[in-house]
């Protein structure tokens, strides 16, 4: 598969199969409390409920079962991660007998990097921010004959993709869903489950206002890098968009859409106090886009993805203290 195809359902399926014999699917649900507060309905898919609290342990199945059976004798892989990526190759490459090293930047969350380990990482800290970590490990790779898995592969999205079936499939009338955007996995396997199942929504892209690759090359027609991703929002703190990625957001996206800090913290805090999860970041940031353009969905059955709950707890007790 190239990395701008779209799996079709059976490939899609059977790769659920094998994410569903490890991660149970998990819950949407239609709050609301939260649906007042945007002005229509608003369902929450909660990744935050998976084993490592984010929806990308479901793509690291996929990729590592595929590459075990490829290549039977490989002993290690390395990858670089902000923590959920890294939580979920460790995760899967210790269910398969194999060594994961995983590099995060320097001040990288101190309970994702705890978290890595107890899945059974060796952490390494590198650099100042993703992709200063992710040059790092493909130098590891070369030098310890690592397999170097990236953070945006057509595998990783094919094992995400699972969620967007379940998504639809319990909600098959929807008709927008926000979507983070860090690389791309999860925006381009919500297209994938959509496209395969034949479903109308329009899916809706959200990056940090402070990481803006995703937005600014969308509107360019090409990568735009950019020298900063400085968002609390680990999730979304990408420079450097996947050009794979890209090209299926470009031609499968609604738009994308920029929230602020103060937006996501806001949307952390209506989490919990609506529904009483706990958001990161990114988690959040489907949500703080909701709100923002709440004006234009009324009338809408609308979902948002919560992606992951592994936020530190000072972090998430400062922005608690702060409504």
């Amino acid at each position: 598969m190239s990395a701008t195809d779209v799996d079709d359902l059976a490939t899609l399926d059977a790769a659920a199969a094998l994410v569903q014999q490890v991660v149970p699917p998990t819950p949407q649900y239609c709050w609301p409390l939260l649906s007042a507060r945007v002005g229509t309905e608003l369902w929450v898919k909660h990744e935050n409920h998976t084993q490592t609290g984010a929806f990308k342990l479901r793509g690291g199945l996929v990729y590592l079962d595929d590459l075990k059976r490829a290549q039977p004798g490989i002993a290690g892989v390395v990858s670089a991660t902000t923590g959920n990526h890294g939580q979920s190759i460790a995760y899967a490459a210790t269910r398969l007998g194999l060594n994961a090293t995983i590099v995060v930047p320097h001040g990288n969350s101190p309970e994702k990097n705890r978290a890595m380990q107890g899945f059974g990482a060796r952490l390494i800290e590198h650099g100042d921010d993703f992709q200063a970590a992710y040059e790092h490990a493909m130098v590891l790779a070369e030098q310890q004959n690592l397999h170097a898995v990236r953070s945006y592969h057509p595998l990783l999205v094919r094992g995400v993709a699972s969620y967007g079936l379940e998504l639809f499939r319990a909600v098959p009338d929807l008709d927008v869903v926000y979507v983070p955007v860090g690389l791309g996995s999860g925006i381009c396997g919500v297209i994938a489950a959509r496209e395969a199942l034949g479903c109308k929504a329009n899916i809706v892209g959200v990056v940090a206002a402070n990481a803006p690759t995703y937005a600014l090359s969308v509107a360019a027609g090409k990568p735009v890098p950019t020298n900063s991703a400085d968002t609390f929002a680990g999730g979304l703190a990408v420079r450097v968009p996947d050009a794979g990625a890209l090209d299926i957001v470009r031609r499968h996206a609604a738009r994308i859409v920029t929230v602020t800090e103060d937006e996501m913290r806001a949307a952390i805090r209506f989490l919990f106090s609506d529904t009483h999860n706990v958001a990161e970041g990114a988690g959040a940031a489907p949500l703080a886009a909701a709100l923002q353009e709440r004006d234009r969905l009324r009338g809408q059955k609308v979902a948002v993805v919560q992606s992951g709950g592994n936020i530190d707890r000072p972090l998430f007790a400062e922005i608690l203290a702060e409504g």
